[in-house]
């Protein structure tokens, strides 16, 4: 059983889950899940401690992946096609490594299955200061992380997590102290008794330096039927740079999966 999961579902057909990255929701995803639900039945989830979803003592992969497990059994979905970017892919890989008859196939945009060194010290700086400050206002939110984030795009997402409590002030939805205390497991390899062997899609974006040729021997240790594309120009967010190419390129193989059997 699943703590509460927070989801947007629509559409008819085969069950498709899309997985948002660190500090996000599964509205960030809302293009991808509006092109995809033509077709199938989309569920938008917020994954443990991000958007609406209930927030854990602990965050690892193997836990996360376990939640959405969880969901399943919840929701009588014995198998699905996982789409997951960033954070939301390696959860989805941990999901097919350790429970492989869960998943149909597998999309993961601009993530590897590998161990990543540290990249968001700034982020988690902004966010402490918005929790220790209590803004008044969200442009109050922005210009107290303004000193440790200096791309506006990133803090605009970070400021879509904001929400106002009864006293007028701001604080986050996300649990980000706990998501900070964990981070090194979360930066972890996905990890499994075996690789999975089901149709895998790697999106990578060609400015983006998430999911490198140095990562080819790692992604066919753990997914040997995973093939990798590249979207030129285009940096980690695929989804919001290039929706256009992103969601046919999601589409596409979707497409190409949806009348095969489940993996394993």
């Amino acid at each position: 059983m699943s703590n509460t999961l927070y989801t947007r579902s629509a559409g008819d057909g085969d069950a498709v889950l899309l997985l948002h990255g660190l500090f996000g929701s599964g509205s960030n995803l809302g293009a991808l899940a509006r092109a995809v639900q033509s077709r199938f039945h989309v569920h938008a989830l917020d994954l443990p401690g991000h958007g609406r979803s209930d927030w854990l003592a602990s965050y690892t992969l193997q836990g996360m992946a376990a939640q959405v497990a969880g969901w399943l059994d919840e929701h009588a979905l014995p198998a699905v096609h996982l789409l997951g970017h960033s954070l939301g892919g390696k959860v989805a890989m941990q999901l097919a490594l350790s429970e492989p008859q869960r998943v149909r196939s597998l999309l993961v945009a601009d993530i590897a299955p590998v161990a990543y060194p540290p990249r968001h010290a700034p982020v988690f700086a902004a966010l402490r200061a918005v929790a220790e400050g209590a803004p008044p206002s969200r442009e109050a939110a922005l210009q107290l992380m303004r000193p440790h984030v200096e791309e506006e795009g990133v803090l605009q997402f970070l400021a879509s997590s904001l929400q106002r409590d009864g006293n007028g002030a701001y604080h986050w939805r996300l649990d980000h102290a706990g998501l900070e205390r964990d981070y090194a497991a979360l930066c972890a390899a996905p990890a499994g008794p075996a690789p999975w062997q089901g149709p895998a899609l790697i999106v990578r974006g060609g400015a983006s330096d998430y999911v490198r040729d140095a990562h080819r021997p790692a992604i066919a240790a753990r997914l040997p039927a995973a093939t990798i594309e590249t979207l030129p120009g285009c940096g980690h967010w695929l989804h919001a740079e290039q929706p256009q190419r992103f969601n046919a390129v999601a589409m596409r193989f979707l497409a190409s999966v949806a009348n095969q059997p489940g993996a394993n």
